[in-house]
């Protein structure tokens, strides 16, 4: 079933008579509890599709579809909404909290997202109830990694948005995020979203979706995925 639905989206930034394209009417669905990758170059659009389907940014045309409700034209705080009740995100390069313990990074979810589970069992199914009263500076960056997904979890999102989430990962701990964001989608029911460079990570996908110069190259079914071990890092 269908939970994501771009329809002839396109995001246009001007700047005098200067007009810059970043998404050329897009449109595309994303059905609910896939592992989906975003893969294309630097420059393609990918960052900026992310960013629209999370709320962070709106369509300059086009109609964006996501559970059902067009998110198109809401309003600063009708986006803060979505983001807090519908998405999650994990970045590249974590966004913690230095000051906060493990633990309170997680717990901060629950005074935003109106679904929240509980921190302390999001903690422990990324492995790192061990870690619970510690600070970020004390993890390794897998670790720190896991602590963002367990945050984003926490929320109780319908969608897991990821933005490069193993680009700063030696190989094996990014095959060990990746199992972890796979299983999301496999066994939670997440529609996980990965945005990429990397084709490896394509090859784990239930859909891939190519863009290059803010245009959709295609869209592919993956009938077989491999998992993460099948794949030659």
């Amino acid at each position: 079933m269908p939970i994501v639905e771009f329809d002839q989206v396109s995001r246009i930034y001007r700047s005098g008579e200067h007009e810059l394209r970043a998404l050329d009417r897009v449109s595309f669905t994303l059905d609910e509890g896939k592992f989906v990758v975003i893969l294309g170059p630097s420059g393609a659009g990918k960052s900026t599709l992310l960013n629209l389907l999370g709320g962070l940014d709106s369509p300059s045309e086009g109609k964006i579809t996501v559970a059902g409700r067009d998110i198109s034209t809401l309003n600063d705080n009708e986006l803060a909404d979505y983001r807090a009740a519908t998405v999650g995100f994990v970045f590249q390069f974590y966004n913690l909290i230095p000051t906060l313990t493990v633990y309170e990074n997680v717990s901060l979810v629950s005074e935003i997202a109106p679904r929240a589970l509980d921190a302390r069992e999001m903690i422990a199914k990324v492995g790192l109830e061990d870690h619970m009263h510690n600070f970020p500076a004390e993890l390794s960056g897998g670790e720190q990694q896991r602590l963002s997904i367990a945050r984003a979890l926490a929320k109780n999102p319908k969608i897991l948005l990821c933005d490069e989430p193993t680009g700063a990962l030696d190989s094996e701990t990014g095959v060990m995020v990746l199992k972890l964001l796979l299983g999301m989608a496999k066994e939670a029911g997440k529609t996980v979203v990965i945005v990429t460079h990397n084709q490896n990570i394509s090859k784990m996908a239930d859909t891939v979706i190519r863009v290059k110069n803010g245009k959709i190259r295609s869209v592919e079914e993956q009938a077989n995925p491999l998992s993460a071990n099948e794949v030659d890092w």
